[in-house]
């Protein structure tokens, strides 16, 4: 049975990943409503007579999310009844099940009755917390504490808020480059890093747009200080735990990925490989994150039994 779970989750974390993509791609091709107001046929049809690009990418995301949450389905249950021991699996089976069904609604709902740019902006983050829940029930399938030897790491109580703050600080980050891709911002600032090089603190002639564009910027900034600072203070603080010194050199290395990445959307004029690139990177980044909060939790509960 642990064999058939671990193929499971990693089928489910990389089916979870093309979900993830897939809407990213939806909304960076505008396919959104190649269906129509169909849902969830094609605009009324099983087998749609009038094909466009636009109805095969919505499609397609349509039907590769039904077939991921049927994994996800299984896998959740088989969790909870063959490892629901375990501290964290019941919690984890739980949040994926429930964000992914979340994330499928809002979809639905948008194309029934269309939604407004600031409520479709959560899709995406919705999408990164249920992706997060199956990769970290993949990991305690896996074993990969054990592995890691993270059983015998502390995380201070200080450092465990950071990680938390962190994570809904990232949400939000997230939830914004959102916003510009709704409000259809993208691409409103020719310059970068401010929107105007030539004129780089003229914000009083700032439209709604630039104000949103910028606002992302902005917030992406300050993530990437607070890694920076993070990623110092754990090399000096936690030099001989392994699995805390090779996250976050990782956790770095990703957050100047992602930075280069929206630089070159930028510069390239929205090129749809790098602007998926740059959905996947801070994907991978979320993920990674919320490993290290799994820990937290794990010396919290140390606290209390002291």
């Amino acid at each position: 049975m642990i064999k058939l779970l671990k193929w499971l989750s990693v089928l489910s974390s990389l089916g979870m990943l093309f979900v993830l993509i897939g809407g990213a791609l939806v909304t960076k091709t505008e396919s959104g409503m190649g269906c129509g107001r169909s849902w969830p046929l094609c605009h009324g049809q099983i087998i749609p007579s009038n094909i466009t690009p636009e109805l095969i990418i919505e499609m397609a995301h349509r039907l590769v999310s039904g077939g991921v949450g049927l994994f996800v389905l299984v896998l959740s249950i088989l969790a909870w009844r063959y490892i629901g021991h375990i501290r964290e699996t019941k919690l984890l089976a739980f949040l994926s099940i429930f964000f992914l069904v979340a994330q499928g609604l809002i979809g639905a709902a948008a194309v029934k009755f269309g939604q407004s740019d600031f409520v479709l902006a959560m899709h995406f983050g919705i999408s990164l917390i249920s992706f997060a829940s199956i990769f970290l029930l993949t990991l305690l399938i896996f074993e990969i504490d054990r592995k890691f030897d993270a059983d015998s790491l502390y995380i201070d109580r200080g450092l465990r808020v950071q990680f938390y703050s962190l994570a809904i600080y990232t949400l939000v980050v997230v939830y914004t480059g959102a916003l510009v891709r709704h409000v259809g911002a993208s691409v409103v600032c020719s310059g970068w890093p401010f929107c105007d090089n030539s004129s780089p603190l003229a914000f009083g002639s700032f439209n709604m747009y630039e104000w949103v564009q910028m606002g992302h910027r902005f917030a992406a900034g300050l993530i990437f200080v607070w890694v920076a600072y993070l990623f110092v203070r754990i090399r000096k603080q936690y030099k001989s735990k392994g699995v805390m010194r090779s996250g976050w050199n990782l956790a770095l290395i990703l957050m100047i990925l992602q930075v280069f990445l929206g630089a070159m959307i930028i510069v390239t004029q929205l090129n749809l490989f790098i602007a998926l690139l740059h959905a996947l990177v801070i994907a991978c980044f979320f993920s990674l994150l919320t490993y290290f909060i799994l820990l937290s939790s794990r010396s919290a509960k140390y606290d209390k039994t002291k």
